[in-house]
């Protein structure tokens, strides 16, 4: 959910900041790596506390064996497919991060709510299309109903570059990034949090306060979801071009409209095996629980776009999708997935 957004990344690493007269921003979504530009690797530990396979229990379909989590989540300052929005060409692409959702309702504001709610469904259908491309992904791993050993194989890492290459790449990858995008909602918006004492505004937007997932992230559901079932005040921050040059010192009409910086509940301590949560950083973070909050639903968010994930892949596939569940899930599922 930290993003290290600079324009430099946003062709190849080669545009130059000079595109907007100003220096590049350090982060601005959940933390992608560990130790670097004060993130502490967030989107890492909320798919580690996720997905990872208990100690001592069992595989299943549903959790991850280390070095298939690995690739997924990142390890070792690497940002694995999760992380693979925060590092490429998606750095500052508003649908990957579920952001410019932004809205107050008070005369005057400078975005609409219809238009609000046009960048939010934005990033739900960016979030739908990668966990069907994970599904379409995963019919490359059997042929004649056995699992494909080179397919599945993870002796050199997945590249998450989005080129055809290994199938549990390919799968990992486009989960990965769906992901990113609904993990990045819980931070990014207003859905789940409280605001400071004092009046509303631009620096303050209000907080819905909601505990429960957002049901728009049902993401293999038998229709689109429409701008009616969005929450009035329902927000994410503004993160335009602007600001990503300027560590949003410009941009967002002028600092007229809600701010990433003053929403965003992005970085502070999260253990990677229980999900508990210390030290949050932002101004929002640090309202009351809003950080241990957030990550609490960006944690339950991953196990059910998996879950979903599977069920989908029953579906599409009849009698082979939990033998590609397992292929993607296990380290060895040649020898493990029968």
């Amino acid at each position: 959910m930290k993003r290290s957004r600079s324009l430099a990344v946003l062709v190849g690493g080669a545009v130059a900041c000079a595109a907007v007269g100003v220096s590049a921003p350090s982060a601005y979504s959940f933390g992608t790596l560990d130790g670097r530009l004060g993130q502490r690797a967030e989107h890492e530990h909320i798919t580690r506390a996720a997905l990872a396979c208990p100690p001592g229990q069992p595989s299943d379909d549903y959790c991850f064996e280390p070095a298939s989590l690995s690739e997924l989540a990142g390890a070792h300052h690497k940002g694995g497919a999760i992380g693979a929005p925060d590092l490429g060409t998606e750095a500052v692409r508003q649908e990957a991060h579920c952001d410019n959702a932004d809205y107050l309702a008070e005369s005057g504001y400078p975005q609409s709510r219809a238009e609000a709610s046009r960048n939010l469904l934005g990033c739900v259908d960016h979030a739908a299309q990668r966990m069907n491309n994970a599904v379409k992904e995963a019919g490359r791993l059997l042929s004649n109903g056995k699992i494909v050993g080179w397919h599945v194989s993870l002796l050199v890492r997945c590249g998450n570059n989005q080129v055809g290459g290994r199938a549990k790449c390919g799968v990992i990858e486009q989960f990965g990034r769906g992901l990113h995008a609904v993990q990045d909602f819980y931070s990014h918006s207003n859905w789940a949090d409280d605001p400071k004492p004092g009046p509303f505004g631009v620096t303050n937007p209000p907080g819905l306060g909601h505990v429960e997932l957002f049901p728009l992230f049902e993401l293999f559901a038998p229709r689109p979801p429409t701008a009616e079932e969005i929450p009035e005040h329902l927000s994410t921050g503004c993160f335009d071009l602007a600001a990503a040059g300027s560590g949003e010192r410009l941009g967002c009409s002028g600092g007229k409209r809600i701010r990433h910086r003053s929403l965003n509940k992005d970085t502070g301590m999260i253990d990677p095996s229980t999900g508990e949560t210390s030290d949050p950083t932002t101004e929002r973070g640090r309202v009351g629980a809003n950080f241990a909050r957030v990550v609490k639903l960006a944690i339950a968010e991953t196990r059910r776009q998996w879950r979903d994930v599977v069920t989908a892949l029953e579906q599409r596939y009849p009698g082979q999708g939990a033998r590609m569940a397992c292929a993607v899930t296990h380290d060895h599922p040649t020898k493990s997935c029968r």
